[in-house]
């Protein structure tokens, strides 16, 4: 394998904490994760971008953006665009996350659409894909992921793939307690590596991040990452203990 792989702890704080919060979680979150040897992210709320961009200075930790629209500029109401981001210093972004999905509509094009813009304007992506519980239990789970990826990767250049981080999240396992199997897990991301050699080449499936995205927490990270194929995660909830979010950064 001549391009490295590497592991990736990114927070997805959600619509969690005001600036003052963000700036107190991150300055906790600094010492303890000063000699981590993964990528730290933390993916805050539009608001607390600025913010959070001045408080991770003299430390290794990265900003995400938690969305962005796929148009530079134009009467998009209530939007961001890519551009905008990066003019605040944010280098990632979460691209497509199952609650995008769910509740404000986005599809397998327009997350493609995302995407392209992200990836255009320098920022590194995080793009979420995974299947709902009727899915699982119908035995879909591959295929739809597999599907979900084609889409989201199209047009999309080896070299662009460099900046393309892949969150497996099973959307039955956000929020509610309930974590894939480890075995699951490895499962369906090794899947998602096998569609990035089919779109690319294996070196470029080898290099890529996959990360895992459902429910990880201090409890359960150690199993997870020791998988071949889960190479960081996706955090919701225990990136917002300081502890838990270290504890796991750790097992990276």
């Amino acid at each position: 394998m001549s391009k490295a792989r590497k592991n990736v702890i990114a927070g997805n704080w959600k619509m969690n904490n005001d600036r003052k919060q963000t700036k107190e979680l991150i300055e906790q979150i600094k010492p303890l994760t000063a000699n981590a040897s993964c990528e730290v992210v933390v993916c805050v709320p539009f608001t607390n971008l600025e913010t959070a961009v001045q408080a991770i200075e003299n430390s290794n930790i990265k900003v995400g953006a938690q969305n962005v629209h796929f148009k530079e500029s134009g009467a998009y109401t209530g939007e961001i665009s890519a551009n905008m981001l990066t003019e605040l210093g944010v280098e990632y972004v979460i691209i497509g996350h199952s609650e995008r999905r769910q509740y404000f509509a986005e599809t397998d094009e327009t997350v493609n659409l995302r995407v392209k813009a992200a990836l255009n304007a320098g920022l590194t992506v995080i793009l979420c894909v995974g299947e709902m519980l009727p899915d699982r239990e119908n035995g879909i789970t591959n295929e739809l992921v597999a599907l979900q990826t084609k889409i989201a990767l199209k047009d999309i250049t080896e070299q662009q793939m460099e900046k393309v981080v892949i969150a497996y999240e099973p959307v039955w396992a956000i929020g509610t307690g309930k974590t894939a199997t480890s075995e699951q897990a490895n499962e369906v991301c090794a899947v998602i590596r096998g569609v990035i050699s089919d779109l690319f080449n294996n070196e470029t499936a080898n290099a890529a991040t996959i990360q895992y995205g459902g429910s990880m927490n201090a409890q359960n990270a150690e199993e997870l990452l020791a998988k071949p194929d889960v190479d960081g995660g996706l955090i919701g909830g225990a990136s917002l203990k300081s502890k838990d979010f270290a504890e796991i950064i750790k097992f990276a």
